[in-house]
Order: structure tokens, then sequence, then C-alpha cells
């Protein structure tokens, strides 16, 4: 209901209330005057029952009105008592709200009744809400990423990404991936993969071979160049398959142990501390890391940025397929609804636990802002519809009882 239909109601509640009260005046001024003319013994009772209407319909006109301003303006005390009071009030209402209201033995039940979880996987089973659901979703990460500051985010992720570099112990880094690499046998995956690359390598080098056997001994070129760059070729194949086909071959064997020497050496030298170091200054300068900060920023909001309008791009197949998996998950998995609904329930619980007194300190502030008329004007308009019924209901058993009275004083008297 506005605030003008409530200034409506009121109206028409108070012209009734004095209308009642001017109906039992014009009635007792009425039988004062036929009484006077040609009394009859009735009329004394409707006399009676008149004017005690009007003493109580004073009364309680004097009581409504005293508690929202001076009654007829006249500073009479203990009236205006909303205005007057109105931090006292603010007060008040403030304890009372937090007292009776928001305590755990009056929030537990309503908290215990929620089931956030069974409306929303009602709504979210139906395709049409999973569409919208997506459509939201995709234009607030397209506004979250066109509203961010480049130069905000490149700084922040080179600054981030430099702060991670450096606090890395590259020593412990590369020694223990080191040791990874022998404990999985990784390094024998390599060999296995770099041996075939080298006799490819050494059989497209004979050529080569042979033009230095040529150009450091050309004599024994002339005579066998091609006989010794083929045996060379041939010797230095035959020894990769031996490496190649033993996999307990020495080489094998002395790499391995290479391997684990070096990775003790890495972490335990100080020499090797400083290399590895000097190695990150220089390649993982300030400079170059904003360089691939900024690079990386803009690969991934252009890739975004494109995706956002292709109805198959990756981002939108990952959020679509993020909701119909959540949208089952809440239909299906009675556990998880269970949890959900614990944690929301929690989560409310705790917090307006935890804010009562903000609750307290709201209405108060609120009260203490307003201005006492005003108060007193949104209270009237809030409850002075009713409080005129008081007014109405004074004037009848006002009338009842003086009517009772004089009854009384006939049979006596």
């Amino acid at each position: 209901m506005t605030d003008s239909e409530k200034k409506r109601q009121l109206r028409k509640h108070k012209t009734i209330a004095t209308g009642l009260f001017l109906l039992m005046a014009i009635v007792y001024f009425s039988m004062v005057y036929f009484r006077h003319q040609n009394e009859e013994s009735w009329m004394g009772y409707v006399e009676a029952f008149a004017e005690a209407g009007m003493v109580g319909a004073l009364a309680d006109w004097f009581a409504v009105t005293a508690l929202f301003k001076y009654p007829l303006g006249l500073r009479i005390p203990h009236t205006n008592l909303i205005e007057r009071k109105k931090d006292s009030i603010g007060d008040s209402l403030g304890s009372f709200v937090k007292d009776n209201f928001l305590t755990p033995q009056t929030i537990r039940p309503y908290i215990e009744k929620l089931d956030v979880v069974s409306f929303a996987k009602n709504w979210l089973i139906k395709p049409t809400n999973q569409e919208l659901l997506e459509e939201e979703l995709i234009k607030f990460i397209e506004k979250v990423i066109r509203d961010l500051d480049d130069e905000e985010v490149v700084d922040f992720m080179s600054k981030k990404g430099h702060e991670i570099l450096n606090e890395f112990d590259l020593q412990d880094l590369v020694s223990t991936t080191l040791d990874y690499l022998v404990d999985k046998q990784k390094h024998t995956e390599i060999i296995n993969a770099l041996i075939p690359k080298a006799k490819e390598y050494i059989n497209d080098s004979d050529v080569f071979i042979k033009d230095k056997i040529n150009e450091k001994h050309p004599i024994i070129s002339m005579f066998a160049g091609k006989r010794i760059s083929k045996g060379v070729v041939d010797g230095v194949v035959s020894f990769l398959d031996d490496i190649e086909q033993n996999q307990e071959h020495p080489i094998r064997q002395n790499l391995e142990k290479l391997i684990k020497e070096t990775a003790l050496e890495i972490k335990s030298s100080d020499e090797w501390k400083s290399k590895l170091e000097n190695l990150r200054d220089e390649f993982l300068s300030e400079e170059r890391v904003n360089e691939y900060a900024q690079d990386l920023w803009f690969s991934v909001k252009e890739s975004a940025t494109k995706s956002f309008g292709a109805e198959n791009s990756t981002l939108r197949k990952y959020v679509r397929n993020n909701i119909k998996n959540l949208a089952d998950s809440l239909q299906n998995n009675a556990e998880l609804q269970n949890k959900i609904n614990s944690w929301i329930r929690l989560f409310i619980y705790r917090m307006i636990l935890r804010n009562v007194n903000e609750v307290e300190n709201l209405i108060r502030n609120t009260v203490e802002k307003w201005s006492g008329r005003e108060l007193s004007d949104k209270l009237e308009l809030e409850v002075g519809k009713d409080l005129q019924y008081i007014r109405v209901n004074g004037t009848l058993v006002g009338g009842l009882v003086g009517l009772i009275i004089y009854t009384i004083t006939q049979l006596i008297f």
C-alpha cells in the first residue's frame, strides 16, 4: 500500500471518529433542549449516554493525539511523546528487535527450514534457464575482462610472477628434477629417443667426415678417404646400436651416475647456486617477465574476446558443460544437496548472529537521522488508522458506561 493510500485511509477513519463525537454532541444538546421544553423520562437516558460518549471520545482523542503531536497546539506535559522521545524510541526499538527477533532460539527454526537447493535444482533443470544462466555468465565474464585495465593486470602479473620466481629455491628445484629423471628412468627414455636421431645424423655425415679427412690428411684421403669415412660412420653407428640395445651398457650407467652426482653437487654447491641465480636474473629479469606477462595477458584476452561471440567456443562449451553437470548433480546427488543446504544454512545463521548488533545500530541510527516530526508522521501513517478505532470505541463504551451509571442512579434514588 502506498503512502497516499495510507493517508486517505487515515483521513477517512479520523472523519468517522470525529463524526461520531459530533453525533454524540448533537444528541446531547438536543436532549438538553427537549428536556427543558417537554421532559420525558427516556430523554435522561439518551442524554446520559450522549454525555458520557462525548467524554469518552474527547478522552481518547486526547490520548491518541498526545502520541503524535500537542493537542490543539497546547504544550501540555507528557504529550507529543513520539517526537520528544525519538532517540529513546530508536534505542528501544533496536534493542527490542535484537533481543526478541535475532536470537538463536528464534532464528534457528526458520534457518533449518531453508531449502535453497530444491529451488535451485527445479529452476536449473529447465533448458531455457540453463541457456539463460550461460548467457549471463558469459556476459559477466566478458564485462570483467573488458573492464580490466590492461596496464594494471600486466603490472600485477609481472610483479607476482617475479616474486614467485625469486621465491623458488633453484638449487633444490634443479636437483630434485634431475633425481626425478633418474628415479623414474626418464633419462633412459631421453637416451632411447636421441640415439635414433644421432644414428640418422651420423649416416648423413659421411661426406662431411670425408671432407674433414681430406682437409687434415689429403694424402690419406686420396687413397682411402672414402673407406675411412665409411668405417668411422659404421663404427659410431655400431657403438650407438650397442648403447640402444643394451640397457645395462656402461655409457648408460655412467650417464646415470653422472646425473646423480651432478644433482648432489647442484644441491650443495655455492658455485651452482650463483650460476643458477645469474641465469635466472639474466633470462628472467623484471623487464623480460613484464614482457612475458604482457604477451600472456593479451593472448588470453584476445582468445577470450573471440570466444564470447562464438556459439561453440571452448569457453562456452566449458560453461555449458559445467552448468549441465551442476544441474545433474543437484537432481541426483542427495548427499550433495544436503551438504549445500547445510553450508548455506550455517553461513546464514552465522552471518545473522555475527551482525545482530549491526542490525540494532542500523535501526537506532536510522531513527536518529529522522527528525522527530518525520518519525511521528511515519508512525501515525502506519498505525494511526487503527488508533482511530480507540476513539470510536471510547465514544461507544463511554456512552454505555454513562448509561449504566445513570440507570443505576435512577433505580437507587
